[in-house]
């Protein structure tokens, strides 16, 4: 069985600890070398990970004819720079989110990709290829809930850490492009609809000035989302989806566990029920996908057009936010 061969961009901790091992576990891709600007750094990893090739640089793996692809891990203000570089090397692309800073950046991508029309490129939204969010994607589509109307989703962690990416504005950092994200991202899958409008209120950390808590408004004509996500607060995740008849509970929507089951509360009238999900790697999920869609010329599982229209609407949201009023998405 052919396997696409993926080469991994930087040797970030969430590739380490998540998605490497994740993609090891695939089916039908193996992880073939990793690089780094620290040719040591990148040598600890492959020897950790027991990947056979590791580079010096993230130019020399692109110019590697046996990689297939390959996973972006990178600080976001270089996701779209690197995706770039890569597609001219004529590899495929798997880029952790957000794919951009704007939707400006996004729209990048779409035109080169219009370029290079057998190229593949996907944002890493792993979350979508969890059975859990499968299962309920199928529930509320099928009527189980009757109309959905409303979601409230929170998702939070505490990192005040000065040296990490995710707490400097210059790399892209904080809530809502960290993980805010998310959570626009679960509401138009469930809304399967681009909301009309956006209101969001954030609070700045003094020091690193970026935004340590969003909140967000999305208007969806009749139907609303409402959202927290927090860089500086006691670690939690819950999505709730309720429609006329019911409603949808995600325990653990984000960060669903590898080794341990998960479930959703499904609730219909005054009778709810946990459906549980056996242990599954959502990052091997997401890595099979893509990879298969490369082996089958598909379209790729999430197309730049939905992660055009998710910067879209992370934009409105920072405007609303500086500007205090309702933005059009």
């Amino acid at each position: 069985m052919k396997k696409i061969r993926i080469g991994v961009l930087s040797t970030a901790k969430i590739g380490r600890t998540k998605v490497i091992p994740g993609m090891q576990r695939a089916n039908n891709c193996e992880v073939a070398a990793i690089c780094s600007r620290d040719a040591q750094a990148a040598s600890r990893a492959a020897e950790e990970l027991g990947i056979p090739k590791a580079y010096g640089s993230y130019e020399d793996l692109l110019a590697d004819r046996d990689i297939d692809a390959v996973y972006i891990p990178l600080p976001n203000h270089l996701h779209v720079e690197w995706t770039l570089k890569a597609m001219a090397r004529n590899k495929h692309v798997l880029c952790e989110k957000p794919m951009g800073l704007n939707d400006g950046e996004v729209n990048r991508l779409i035109n080169a990709l219009a370029a290079h029309p057998d190229i593949k490129v996907m944002e890493a939204f792993m979350y979508r290829f969890h059975p859990q969010w499968v299962e309920t994607k199928r529930l509320v589509d099928q009527g189980a809930i009757g109309a959905p109307t409303a979601i409230q989703s929170f998702f939070s962690y505490f990192n005040n850490d000065p040296g990490n990416i995710r707490n400097k504005a210059d790399m892209g950092g904080g809530g809502l492009m960290d993980i805010g994200c998310y959570q626009v991202s679960l509401s138009r899958l469930l809304f399967n609809a681009q909301p009309r409008r956006a209101f969001g209120w954030m609070d700045k950390d003094p020091c690193f000035c970026t935004d340590r808590t969003f909140s967000g408004m999305l208007d969806f004509g009749g139907r609303l989302s409402t959202f927290t996500c927090s860089t500086q607060l006691a670690p939690y995740q819950r999505v709730n989806l309720l429609g006329e008849q019911g409603r949808i509970e995600i325990i653990i929507p984000f960060n669903a566990p590898p080794d341990a089951p998960t479930e959703i509360l499904l609730q219909q009238g005054d009778e709810t029920k946990a459906i549980t999900f056996d242990p599954c790697d959502q990052y091997t999920l997401q890595a099979d996908t893509f990879a298969q869609s490369i082996l089958e010329d598909t379209p790729a599982p999430i197309s730049i057009m939905d992660s055009f229209a998710n910067q879209h609407t992370v934009d409105a949201l920072f405007q609303s936010a500086e500007t205090g009023t309702w933005q059009n998405c």
